[in-house]
């Protein structure tokens, strides 16, 4: 099985800055891209960034020039810093691993999610 635990969500004032950060363990064989999605109160969830394994990255247009995603291959970890956070960020930051290999006790090849960080962004 694979698990993915996130840190560093909480609450700040607008225009403050928090990181994120999401660690996979498990029977991880490869990863092919991590990134992170956010659901805000009543809404649907969407689309933060994701970072492939050679690491290109993509952006949500509503976070561009404010976030930046970065991970650590060897740790299987993806981060998510977050400046200029402003009210409407406000919602629960779920960590993805996508299309991750695992061969024990079986090849497979799933997606899996964290358990989601609040993020809570004060006016």
């Amino acid at each position: 099985q694979v698990q993915l635990v996130e840190s560093g969500g909480g609450l700040v004032q607008a225009g403050g800055s928090l990181r994120l950060s999401c660690a996979a363990s498990g029977s991880i064989f490869t990863i092919d891209a991590l990134g992170w999605y956010r659901q805000g109160p009543g809404k649907q969830r969407d689309l933060v960034a994701t970072i492939t394994s050679d690491g290109a990255t993509n952006y949500a247009d509503s976070v561009k020039g404010r976030c930046t995603i970065s991970s650590d291959n060897a740790k299987n970890t993806v981060y998510l810093q977050m400046n200029s956070l402003k009210p409407e960020d406000t919602a629960v930051y779920y960590c993805i691993a996508l299309r991750v290999v695992t061969v024990s006790p079986e090849y497979k090849v799933n997606d899996y999610w964290g358990q989601g960080t609040q993020v809570t962004v004060s006016s």
